[in-house]
């Protein structure tokens, strides 16, 4: 069976209904779809659809009477103009007139757009005269590039000739105008897709290295040299035969992608969702177990984007030569194999790279050292990438090039621009055997916006830029300045996740393939050590401040014991901080600066004192008590008032709060006179960010789930709960919540938080739970609960609770906890992506640590309550 058994032009005019051309466009379509699996040539799958929409078309012109209409020509623009549809496509229509429309024909035009979205086509239609195409194409680049590519399906040929007349001429849109606003649209849109390309939903059109890249390249070589396809490009010189063929080779990758992401969405999407990437996967053919079709597949559409860059940065400096005459005139010799022209270093021994490869890290070192560098010159690019495909051994392994990347490594500006531009062109892939292993690794959570080489890349930018830091990340900026050696904490860096994606634990893996690189390079055996010590405990400090209750001297005696000196404290601090915030731009906020900070400064201190000398817990509440007392009585409160109130709290209270914290409670409890009603106090002046909550009530077991379901009603995120009791059984419990976007409570919000917290403690029975809708992309990311019982500490039993953060969850534990008969002591709340990893300390109601057989009973109901599939 082939196209001519299905061409539209076969349809008799009896049969050009709605439901007919449906169910022929429909055969056709599944037609098309069996020639995709059986991998007839994308080229010819994208042509042919074009093709049967302009046969449809000249039917349906023929059908409505437009036939008759003497200037009027139907052209394809956009896309559809260069002859290419995918499934759900847009099919973009110019009806053109040479000297406007008659009211016969606006009706036979109306017709004709009826019909067609009566067949569901993505149609995007303008009807101009000539002059209105003229205007509209000077005022507006976007008409004027849909024109560039129009072609006539039928009708007049001359009004379609004056068309392309008035589009060649020189004052349309002259060639070094729509050059630079060609280069800044493509800059915009890098930027509005996340820059890099390398995201986990990326963007297969519009992204860097996506398609309109190479459409880019087209659109200025038709403008500027009216080439008709990129093989004329050629021919002036610019790409090479085997460019040209790599080019298209892309673009094939890109679209065959591209037309199985349409078939499985029903929709024109672009954006390689999570949703989606499973299904596109298999239509493509790829197999494997859990995810490892999806990594195939995302691998070789990484590979494919990052070609197209190269290629694309190439042509675009030649153009910027050929067509705004950006030629050099300024020329300095670095050495024998290097120049800098303008402001880009050349090679200026062709082949060199190639015969020697120590020079291609050499010529990443004279970037180092030289400021007025700002790239490399188009044809050293093309030497490189042609000398990266010669290699026939790690780069890694020329003692040469070792001397030279640690030369890189600690030079002052080597991670900025030089790392970069090593990572961009493939130099670290072809340098270090294991980092090949994580270009475009996926990461399959919520938690990371990037690939895991596009993770490790942002985050040593992030470190190399905290001396400029100082505003955002003072204590960071304060530290990195001291250190001694920073090139051990950037060897660290390009390690901590190269181990991701084995079969293992990343941290220590990764620890191990940094200890050998570091010797293979002559690091002493102490900082080697130091390296691999900072890659296999790369999250310890986050999980620690996160995930674990830091008020708890013990705490930090366990964290301060696996660090043991402040130079491996100052190291992870910094890695932790630029580890966070390189995840994604949503992870950062003031919280989590905060419990760092103070996890450093409390480790700081317990290392200055010694691990042999911890501190005296009553020494530091009666300091605590005297420094409150005296912030009190400067407001005019004596100590004969506080005492009698003091004495119902716990000693915990006294060194679970700050002084600033016991102050605020003490002057509201003072004021609070009736005990029947809850006292509710909300802060937004927390140094630790976030916004404070304070409970004060009679004790109830089902205080936690209440409030935390009142919170979850507002659309905000707990990150931190103390459950304390006082003498007399009063609650004198804190939430530290922040809104989604990780800010304070929004002013207004802060009075109905308050009053539904009342009512909710008043009426406990009749609390509602507003569920909310989970999110797109959460859907695709449920996985079994994990539930962990910690060490047992001061007669209270620790558990870890790993489970899908499911809107409700904290109020579906504290149910489960009240069903057990337990008092939730502390609740440390943390939620990575998709993941809620929170901490629970409990104990019975006798004040005892849990038996094993409870807890056991105690995981089961967990379990149960939090599965995904219960």
């Amino acid at each position: 069976m082939d196209f001519e058994q299905h061409s539209p032009r076969k349809i008799q005019q009896n049969d050009l209904t709605i439901p007919f051309i449906k169910k022929h466009l429909q055969t056709f379509t599944d037609w098309q779809l069996e020639q995709f699996i059986a991998k007839k040539h994308i080229n010819e799958i994208v042509a042919m659809r074009a093709r049967y929409v302009d046969e449809l078309l000249s039917v349906l012109w023929t059908f409505v009477g437009l036939d008759e209409s003497y200037d009027l020509s139907l052209v394809a623009v956009g896309g559809y103009g260069r002859g290419e549809l995918h499934p759900k496509s847009d099919i973009d229509l110019l009806i053109l007139s040479d000297h406007g429309f008659s009211k016969k024909s606006e009706e036979k035009i109306g017709r004709l757009i009826t019909l067609l979205w009566d067949l569901k086509l993505d149609v995007g239609n303008s009807v101009r005269t000539l002059q209105d195409c003229l205007d509209q194409g000077k005022a507006d680049i976007t008409v004027a590039t849909s024109m560039i590519e129009s072609r006539l399906l039928c009708g007049n040929e001359t009004t379609f000739a004056k068309l392309q007349d008035i589009i060649s001429q020189d004052d349309f849109w002259p060639s070094n105008r729509f050059f630079t606003v060609k280069k800044e649209e493509q800059f915009c849109r890098h930027k509005n897709c996340r820059g890099d390309g390398y995201t986990l939903e990326p963007d297969i059109k519009n992204g860097c290295g996506g398609l309109r890249d190479i459409q880019t390249i087209a659109w200025i070589s038709k403008r500027h040299f009216d080439a008709q396809s990129l093989l004329e490009l050629t021919s002036y010189g610019y790409i090479t035969q085997g460019e040209y063929h790599e080019i298209t080779d892309c673009q094939s990758q890109l679209w065959t992608i591209r037309f199985a992401l349409h078939t499985v969405t029903g929709r024109g999407d672009n954006r390689l969702l999570f949703d989606f990437q499973s299904d596109v996967a298999k239509l493509l053919g790829y197999t494997g177990q859990r995810n490892e079709a999806v990594e195939q597949m995302m691998k070789m559409f990484y590979q494919t984007i990052r070609r197209v860059k190269e290629l694309n940065e190439m042509l675009l400096q030649y153009f910027d030569e050929a067509i705004l005459g950006n030629v050099a005139t300024e020329f300095h010799t670095i050495d024998e194999h290097f120049q800098i022209r303008g402001n880009k270093i050349e090679l200026t021994t062709s082949g060199s790279f190639q015969e020697n490869p120590e020079l291609i890290l050499q010529m990443f070192l004279n970037i180092a050292n030289d400021k007025r560098i700002e790239g490399i010159y188009s044809p050293t690019l093309r030497e490189l990438r042609e000398a990266r495909r010669c290699l026939t051994h790690w780069l890694q392994n020329i003692p040469e090039c070792r001397t030279v990347f640690m030369e890189i490594i600690r030079h002052p500006r080597g991670m900025g621009l030089p790392f970069s531009l090593m990572y961009e062109h493939a130099v670290l892939a072809a340098y270090i055997p294991q980092w090949s292993r994580i270009v475009g690794q996926m990461q399959f959570d919520l938690f990371h916006a990037y690939t895991v080489d596009a993770h490790t890349h942002k985050l040593a930018k992030f470190i190399y830029n905290y001396p400029k830091s100082k505003k955002d990340h003072a204590l960071a900026h304060d530290i990195y300045n001291e250190l001694a050696k920073p090139e051990l904490l950037f060897l660290a860096t390009i390690f901590h996740d190269i181990a991701k994606g084995q079969q293992g634990d990343h941290s220590t893996l990764g620890a191990v393939d940094a200890l050998a690189f570091c010797e293979l390079h002559g690091l002493p055996r102490h900082e080697s050590k130091i390296v691999a010590w900072l890659v296999e405990h790369h999250l310890t400090m986050s999980v620690t401040a996160q995930r674990r209750d830091i008020s708890d001297p013990n705490v930090i005696i366990e964290f301060a014991k696996v660090v043991r000196d402040e130079k491996y404290l100052n190291l992870l601090y910094c890695l932790t901080v630029a580890d966070i915030c390189a995840t994604n731009e949503e992870t950062w906020n003031s919280w989590k600066a905060s419990l760092l900070r103070d996890l450093y400064y409390k480790t700081s201190t317990m290392l200055r004192r010694g691990l042999e000398n911890p501190p005296d817990i009553r020494d530091r509440i009666r300091d605590r008590k005297i420094k409150v007392l005296a912030m009190l009585v400067e407001q005019g409160i004596t100590e004969e008032v506080v005492k009698p109130l003091w004495k119902r709290f716990k000693l915990n209270y006294f060194f679970r709060y700050t002084s600033a914290q016991i102050c605020w409670h003490t002057q509201h409890l003072l004021e609070h006179k009736d005990h029947t009603q809850p006292l509710i106090l909300i802060s937004t002046k927390n140094k630790r960010g976030g916004s404070e909550i304070f409970v004060y009530h009679k004790d109830i077991p089902v205080l936690f789930s209440s409030v935390v379901t009142e919170i979850d009603n507002k659309k905000l995120s707990v990150h931190d709960a103390k459950i304390l009791s006082s003498r007399d059984n009063y609650s004198l419990s804190t939430f530290t919540v922040l809104e989604e976007d990780g800010e304070h409570i929004d002013d207004g919000k802060i009075q109905r938080l308050r009053e539904a917290i009342l009512g909710s403690l008043l009426k406990p029975d009749v609390v509602n739970s507003n569920l909310i809708r989970l999110g797109r992309v959460k859907r695709q990311f449920k996985f079994e609960p994990r539930i962990t019982f910690l060490p047992t500490r001061r007669r209270r039993t620790q558990l870890e609770v790993v489970a899908f953060d499911a809107p409700g969850i904290l109020a579906d534990i504290g149910t489960v906890f009240v069903k057990h008969g337990l008092t939730l002591d502390t609740a440390k709340i943390t939620t990575i992506g998709e993941r809620a990893e929170d901490l629970f300390i409990v104990s019975t109601v006798e004040g005892d640590s849990l038996t094993k057989e409870q807890e056991e009973s105690l995981k089961a109901s967990l379990m149960y309550e939090l599965s995904p599939s219960t």
